[in-house]
C-alpha cells in the first residue's frame, strides 16, 4: 500500500497547489502542469475538478481532450472517482458515442451523452468533456448563431499533444485555463510544409504550450517529481535522456516489484526473458543488415519472444497486488515506429499461433498515456540505411521506453551506433525557432549506451 499512501499524497499536494493558483489567476492567465510518464496526470486533472466544483457549485466546468480515447478515459475516471458529480461526453454527431461510453450509461444516469452542446442536459452538467475539434466546433456554431459563450476556467488534458492553432480555434471561449502535459512526448504532427511560420510564435505547427509559453514567458509550470509507472530501473534513463532539466524518480522501489516467469528452455529468446525479467531491460542485438522497412527477421522476433512469454507464464507482482496475479496477453504490448512495422508484426504473430488481437501491437503515438506490464520495442534505427529526424525523434523513443511497469524488451540490429556517428545534421535553421530539448540524436546515444549493458545477441 506504499505507493497508494504516495501516490495519494503528491496528487493532494499538487491538487492544492492548482487550485490555489487558479483561484487568483486573472482573466487570460494559465496554471501549467508537467509530468513525466506515469506520474498521474489524468488522476490531477480528475481531483482537480473535484476540487473546483466543490468551490463553485455553479461552477459548470469544461475539459479539452486531444483524442476520444482521452475523453473516454477520463469521463470513466471522474464517474468512478466521484459518482456525486453529473458528467457529459460531448460526441461527434456524425462519429456517435464509443460503445465504451454506451455500455456506461446502461447503468449510471449521471452520464450524459450528447453531440449538442445546448442540449438542456449538457447545460445542467458540472463537468463537461470532449475533445478539442468538438469544442472548435462549438464554438464555430456559435459564431454563426452569434451567440458566443464563455467559460470562466477550462481544463486541458495531454496539453503537449495539442497544436498551437487548435488552442487558437478554442481559446476565446475560456478567461483561464490549467493545462497538464509531458513535454517529454511526442509533439502534434502536421502533414503541410511550415517553414513559412518557423520561428513565429504563432506558428500553429508548434505545441500549444509552447505558443502560450513564448507570448507568457513568465508561467512557471508545476512539475510532478514521480513516476508511479516507471520502475527504478527504467526511471533513471528515461529522466535523463528525456527530461534533461526537470527530471523525476521512481515513486516505487526494485523489491516492490518483481516478474516471475515459469519454467524454461536453454535457448535464446528464454535468456531474453530471464535477463529481462530480472533487469528491467533486455536488448536483442541481431547482426547488421540493410533491410527493407518491415523487417521480417525483427518482427519474427518479436513474436518468437511474446510467444515464449505467454508460453512459460508469468506472475505480476507490485506495490498494488501484493500477492500478485498471472500476466495476460493483454499486459504486453509491442511498439514500433511505423504502421507498416505494426502489420508485419502482427502476421508474425499469427504465425506462430498468437491471435494478433490478444496483444496490443502499435505505433508510438497510438500508445501515448496507456501502460503494460510488459513492452517489446522495435529499435526505430533497425536495418536503416541512415537515421533522419523522424526516426531520431526523441518523443517518439521516450514513448515507446516509458508505457511498461515490470520491463521493456528492445529488438534492433547492429550498427545504431555507427549510424548514429555517421548522422548529418542537414536540418535546416530557422531565425527565432526555439531550439528542441532533449536533442533527438543526444538523447538516442544515451539509450543505446544504456541498452548495450542488457545486449543479448544470437
Amino acid at each position: 500500500m506504499t505507493q497508494k499512501i504516495g501516490f495519494q499524497a503528491v496528487s493532494e499536494k499538487y491538487t492544492k497547489l492548482v487550485v490555489a493558483d487558479l483561484d487568483v489567476a486573472d482573466k487570460g492567465e494559465a496554471v501549467l502542469v508537467e509530468a513525466p510518464p506515469g506520474a498521474g496526470k489524468s488522476s490531477l486533472t480528475v481531483s482537480v475538478s473535484k476540487a473546483l466544483t466543490e468551490m463553485d457549485k455553479k461552477l459548470r466546468l469544461p475539459i479539452v481532450t486531444q483524442t476520444n480515447e482521452q475523453a473516454d478515459d477520463l469521463v470513466l475516471s471522474l464517474r468512478k472517482k466521484h459518482p456525486d458529480l453529473i458528467v457529459a461526453r460531448l460526441f461527434g454527431s456524425s462519429r456517435g458515442p464509443s460503445s465504451a461510453m454506451v455500455s456506461a450509461t446502461a447503468n449510471d444516469a449521471e452520464l450524459v451523452l450528447a453531440s449538442d452542446h445546448d442540449d438542456a442536459r449538457v447545460r445542467s452538467a458540472q463537468v463537461v468533456i470532449a475533445t478539442a475539434r468538438k469544442w472548435e466546433f462549438v464554438r464555430s456554431k456559435q459564431q454563426q448563431n452569434k451567440n458566443i459563450q464563455s467559460y470562466e476556467l477550462a481544463l486541458i488534458d495531454e496539453a503537449y499533444q495539442m497544436r498551437s492553432d487548435a488552442l487558437l480555434g478554442i481559446a476565446g471561449m475560456f478567461e483561464r485555463l490549467m493545462c497538464v502535459g509531458d513535454p517529454g512526448q511526442l509533439d502534434p504532427f502536421t502533414t503541410v510544409d511550415d517553414a513559412l511560420w518557423k520561428g513565429l510564435k504563432y506558428s500553429p505547427s508548434r505545441t500549444a504550450l509552447g505558443t502560450l509559453r513564448a507570448y507568457h514567458p513568465d508561467i512557471t509550470p508545476h512539475q510532478l517529481p514521480l513516476s508511479w509507472r516507471l520502475p527504478p530501473s527504467a526511471a533513471g534513463i528515461v529522466s535523463t535522456a528525456f527530461y534533461p532539466f526537470s527530471g523525476f524518480t521512481a515513486g516505487t522501489e526494485t523489491s516492490q516489484r518483481s516478474l516471475r516467469l515459469g519454467p524454461g528452455e536453454a535457448n535464446v529468446d528464454d535468456a531474453v526473458l530471464e535477463l529481462a525479467a530480472a533487469e528491467g531491460w533486455a536488448y536483442v542485438e541481431l547482426p547488421e543488415k540493410l533491410t527493407v522497412r518491415t523487417d521480417t527477421q525483427v518482427a519474427s522476433r518479436l513474436a518468437g519472444i511474446v510467444s515464449r512469454l505467454l508460453a512459460r507464464g508469468a506472475d505480476v507482482t507490485d506495490e498494488l497486488i501484493a500477492d500478485g496475479r498471472q500476466l495476460q496477453p493483454s499486459d504486453v504490448a509491442i511498439v514500433a515506429a511505423h504502421n507498416d512495422q505494426v502489420h508485419a508484426v502482427r502476421y508474425a504473430l499469427s504465425q506462430v499461433g498468437i491471435n494478433p488481437n490478444s496483444v496490443i501491437v502499435s505505433t508510438a503515438n497510438k500508445v501515448q498515456g496507456r501502460e503494460y506490464e510488459v513492452v517489446l520495442v522495435w529499435h526505430p534505427l533497425a536495418g536503416r540505411r541512415d537515421a533522419t529526424a523522424f526516426h531520431l525523434e526523441a518523443g517518439r523513443m521516450c514513448v515507446m521506453l516509458s508505457r511498461h511497469r515490470q520491463a521493456c524488451i528492445v529488438v534492433g540490429r547492429a550498427g545504431s551506433d555507427r549510424l548514429l556517428a555517421e548522422f548529418p545534421d542537414s536540418d535546416p535553421v530557422f531565425l527565432d525557432e526555439p531550439e528542441k530539448f532533449p536533442d533527438g540524436w543526444e538523447a538516442n546515444s544515451l539509450v543505446l549506451d544504456h541498452l548495450a549493458g542488457f545486449r543479448v545477441g544470437n
